[in-house]
């Protein structure tokens, strides 16, 4: 009996292309090219299962031209990139990879948040053009982080880790915005305390979001939004590019409307805002939050497992529409 059909879209470790094929006869882009739609399309054809990893747009039209596609593993926590809708009207199972990189996420959240507000990036660019030629008192002078007031829009597994680290490990006064409160018991644990969007703006030295992008997310930080910071506030973004206005806060960051931003992820990307270049008070890194070695593999080995439990016992270990399982 012949080995079901995947493509892995992009280059991924060798140990898991080896461990897909001991079930599938796969097609691998280890040349790790960029595909156009039409060139994913054609590549698909007579493929049941589709490894991605946040970039390859999986849609309506993606979905009526390949009919034996069943299953798109995401090797990402986001999935911005499926038409959920479209997947399970087709009967295509979606899945992604959560949890693995929860606390690596967390933890270069709360770095970039300390590099924004120590301004780092600024004080490195100085060093390397050869412009420290003395001490003085106020160079670089930026913001504290222990005992300041950390906000967080978007308080799931990687909200939760950041509030932690602020509470337990900065004493910061911790509050948060989301769709909807915690429990008593995590707010207890994250030392956290449910406000308003309007309050959290207004109340953050430090703005972290990590809310997953949707249509409703996008721009929920912009103009109107970045006014109502503290002119001493930063803002940090580990969530999706769109959330955030670009190039409003690249006016924002130039105006001193705020005072920095981290930025690891932007609209467009690997394109962004050519504004964002030209203002100093910014930290910027190309989507890197879950990129440790460890971390990464956990997510390619879940999404591989995905495959592989779906393709031959019809099982999923993170669906994203389970709804899909049940009426195969």
């Amino acid at each position: 009996m012949s080995k079901p059909k995947i493509l892995v879209a992009r280059a991924i470790f060798p140990e898991v292309i080896a461990k897909l094929a001991q079930h599938f006869d796969v097609v691998s882009n280890q040349a790790d090219e960029i595909w156009t739609p039409a060139e994913l399309i054609a590549q698909l054809q007579g493929k049941q299962g589709v490894f991605t990893t946040g970039g390859e747009r999986i849609d309506a039209a993606v979905l009526t031209a390949c009919p034996d596609l069943k299953i798109c593993a995401n090797m990402a926590v986001g999935y911005n990139n499926f038409d959920l809708a479209a997947m399970t009207a087709a009967g295509v199972l979606a899945t992604n990879a959560p949890d693995v990189l929860t606390e690596t996420t967390a933890d270069f959240g709360f770095a970039l948040l300390m590099a924004t507000a120590r301004r780092m990036t600024e004080a490195e660019h100085f060093l390397r053009a050869g412009k420290w030629t003395k001490w003085s008192y106020d160079m670089f002078a930026g913001s504290d982080i222990h005992g300041t007031t950390l906000g967080i829009l978007g308080m799931g597994r990687i909200g939760q880790g950041i509030a932690q680290r602020g509470a337990h490990g900065f004493d910061m006064n911790v509050i948060y915005h989301n769709r909807s409160r915690l429990d008593a018991a995590t707010e207890a644990q994250c030392q956290a305390r449910y406000v308003s969007k309007e309050e959290l703006l207004k109340s953050a030295d430090h703005l972290v979001l990590v809310l997953p992008y949707s249509a409703s997310a996008h721009h929920a930080i912009g103009a109107a939004e970045l006014a109502q910071m503290k002119p001493t506030a930063t803002l940090v973004n580990i969530a999706r590019g769109g959330i955030v206005d670009d190039a409003a806060l690249a006016v924002a960051l130039r105006n001193k409307v705020i005072a920095g931003a981290g930025l690891d992820v932007f609209e467009g990307e690997p394109q962004l805002h050519p504004d964002l270049l030209s203002v100093p008070n910014v930290v910027l890194t190309p989507h890197i939050a879950s990129a440790t070695l460890s971390t990464r593999l956990a997510m390619a080995n879940l999404a591989a497992d995905n495959l592989i439990e779906f393709l031959t016992q019809n099982k999923a270990i993170t669906p994203l529409n389970p709804e899909v399982l049940v009426k195969r």
